[in-house]
């Protein structure tokens, strides 16, 4: 058996071939060009396990190699730095201690998602992207007309119908009116673009169990709801709530030391997108009735809003647990089940 290490760069990976005796034969750069690669693993005598971070681009690096070799195994970046820190940190040395981990197995796993889940946490996070460049142009759009001295019409939408229509004839100088036209025409584009990604997103939906069964969660829509079933992606690789609720980066960080025991702030290690969805959703059920709307209120009163945002979204990791892990839509938990506040 050989192990290989691969620390994967933009333009170059590294790669460093060890035998099972600890042996290093090959440590070379290999363009990044998906060819090269292939040509690489493919030209290696005998069963090969491979080893890469979960890192930047590795998706596209993980489907190049898999088919050459007999196992590619992800790595923690953040459990690997842990195990195996350097005070002088190359690629050669990179790619040594990994393919030196792999063959001790040391290596602590990261999941890899089947590829239909990693192409719909693409597809969420490309609109959630373009919403987020929408939001920016609309920002620039009030900030242009505060600087112009202009109050908006007492309109529903400032960039409905009636809106646009205002905006298009307001009568400012220059540069503002090219500003402003450019503006409308940007966002005219963005929201085309939005429509068009939101079709194929509901025809993803209409084919996703476990994104039908979220849409029954106060707070969750259908796009918040593909998106919380594509970073959870199989519910049955977190051994319960807890450690979901960690992978989201809901839970705070710990400090214990003797008789000293303190909470800091969330450790925000794991899913960034499932975290930001959790508290999306969380800010729209306190807006609802409910228990979760109850204790949002309740602890926003007590403490403050950003605590009980977090709170609730911690309290919907648990209920999602549970529903996907019984395949069962939201029910509304009865008065003496009902979540408590911290």
């Amino acid at each position: 058996m050989r192990y290989v290490g691969l620390d994967v760069g933009k333009k170059w990976h590294y790669v460093v071939v060890m035998e099972s005796s600890g042996q290093v034969t090959v440590q070379q750069k290999l363009a990044a060009d998906p060819a090269l690669v292939r040509r690489f693993f493919e030209a290696l005598e005998g069963p090969c396990r491979v080893v890469l971070e979960a890192t930047g681009h590795w998706m596209a690096v993980y489907d190049q190699v898999e088919p050459c070799v007999q196992e590619v195994v992800l790595a923690h970046p953040l459990k690997v730095r842990a195990i195996a820190s350097a005070r002088i940190k190359t690629d050669r040395i990179d790619a040594t201690t990994l393919a030196h981990l792999l063959r001790t197995d040391l290596i602590p796993r990261a999941w890899v998602p089947p590829r239909p889940v990693r192409m719909g946490r693409e597809l969420v996070r490309h609109r959630a992207f373009l919403v987020r460049l929408q939001t920016r142009l609309k920002n620039r759009l009030h900030m242009l007309l505060a600087k112009q001295g202009v109050t908006p019409p007492a309109v529903s939408d400032l960039f409905g119908v009636a809106g646009r229509q205002w905006l298009a004839t307001l009568l400012v100088p220059e540069p503002a009116a090219s500003m402003r036209t450019r503006y409308l025409a940007l966002l005219a584009q963005l929201q085309t673009q939005l429509r068009d990604v939101e079709h194929t997103i509901d025809a993803q939906v209409a084919v996703t169990p476990d994104a039908q069964i979220l849409m029954t969660v106060p707070g969750l829509g259908k796009y918040l709801a593909l998106l919380v079933a594509a970073e959870i992606g199989d519910v049955t690789r977190f051994p319960g709530p807890p450690q979901l609720v960690s992978y989201a980066g809901l839970c705070p960080s710990t400090y214990a030391s003797g008789q000293t025991l303190r909470h800091g702030r969330l450790t925000k290690q794991g899913s960034s997108w499932l975290r930001w969805a959790l508290v999306e959703a969380a800010l729209h059920a306190g807006t609802r009735p409910g228990p979760l709307g109850r204790l949002y209120h309740r602890l926003a009163a007590r403490r403050d809003g950003k605590t009980a945002r977090v709170a609730v979204a911690r309290k919907l990791c648990t209920v999602i647990f549970q529903m996907l892990s019984k395949h069962e839509a939201y029910r509304e938990p009865s008065s003496a089940r009902e979540p408590a506040g911290r």
